[in-house]
């Protein structure tokens, strides 16, 4: 669940500011990407886990209300996971994330839901689980046949494994998650500096990587020449669950058979419609929004081979 505080600007360590609104409303990275494919059309199944709490019960209501299909979401003793989340008058955001009942969620129960790997084009990973549980997972889902695509946040404190990286068909970081994994201080990139951090990334094993640039759009860094897709432009109000929606819009694109520079354009839409608006689950927009955008504003986002 994500406890959402909105105020002029994000405070400092040791300093306390006053606040302008506060809500709450269900989140959580796996949950937000279920969520957001369902609501953009997609046919998705949320495997994990909530504690048995008014949250946990709030969280699968939320999901079932977009067609999201929970019975592989059980129920843990104690409490469910929550996210702290700071918004400043910007958009932008700072967070802690409590896992709960999600730390909860072991190798062993996936074996128990293996009918929805045989049956997935595309399983959709995160690390707000353990990482045990995210490498049986994608280990699951390769033998299935099924398109693997990890979203490597939060970003780790350690190096991810070697056989969880080979085991992705596409990583896609934001531009911190990218640096830390390359072991590189995170910061604002350019399209270009983008472009070798990628290519540190496939020198590790990843096949294709997905840099999230904000609102410049993402690069593709694949086995071919780079690819730039440049973002709509919009203003933003909060970019809470941005990667989220991207993540989700890629996944349903890809389900759809786009190739993957659409499946990003497409992802690019969603997520820019949604930092329009304020909250994570809340601001993700229906299929026919992002696809009404796109007819609306096709001039504003380009695909750009780079060198």
């Amino acid at each position: 669940m994500d406890l959402v505080a909105i105020s002029p600007r994000i405070p400092v360590v040791g300093e306390t500011i006053i606040g302008t609104s506060y809500f709450t409303e269900p989140g959580g990275k796996g949950a937000n990407q279920a969520y957001g494919a369902a609501k953009l059309s997609g046919s998705v199944a949320m495997l994990g886990r909530v504690g048995d709490d008014d949250y946990g019960r709030q969280m699968r209501e939320n999901l079932e209300q977009v067609g999201c299909d929970t019975k592989g979401l059980g129920v843990e003793p104690g409490a469910s996971g929550v996210a702290l989340i700071f918004v400043d008058n910007k958009g932008q955001n700072s967070i802690i994330v409590v896992p709960g009942a999600n730390n909860a969620f072991t190798p062993a129960h996936l074996a128990a839901d293996g009918q929805y790997f045989a049956s997935a084009k595309v399983v959709l990973l995160q690390l707000e689980n353990p990482i045990s549980t995210v490498l049986a997972a994608a280990q699951a889902a390769r033998k299935a046949g099924a398109r693997v695509i990890l979203d490597p946040a939060p970003a780790p404190s350690t190096p991810l494994p070697t056989e969880l990286i080979k085991s992705v068909d596409i990583l896609t970081p934001n531009e911190t998650e990218a640096a830390i994994l390359a072991g590189m201080p995170p910061g604002n990139l350019e399209p270009s500096q983008a472009v070798g951090i990628g290519r540190k990334l496939l020198d590790m094993g990843a096949t294709t990587a997905i840099m999230k640039l904000g609102s410049q759009g993402c690069v593709i860094v694949g086995s071919g020449n780079p690819v730039l897709i440049s973002a709509p432009k919009v203003k933003a109000v909060d970019t809470t669950a941005a990667g989220d929606v991207f993540n989700a819009g890629l996944s349903v694109a890809l389900s759809e058979g786009l190739d993957l520079p659409a499946a990003c354009r497409f992802a690019n839409y969603a997520a820019a419609l949604s930092v329009t608006r304020l909250g994570a689950q809340i601001s993700v927009p229906s299929r026919s929004e992002v696809d009404d955008f796109m007819k609306s504003s096709q001039n504003d986002s380009a695909i750009t081979a780079m060198v």
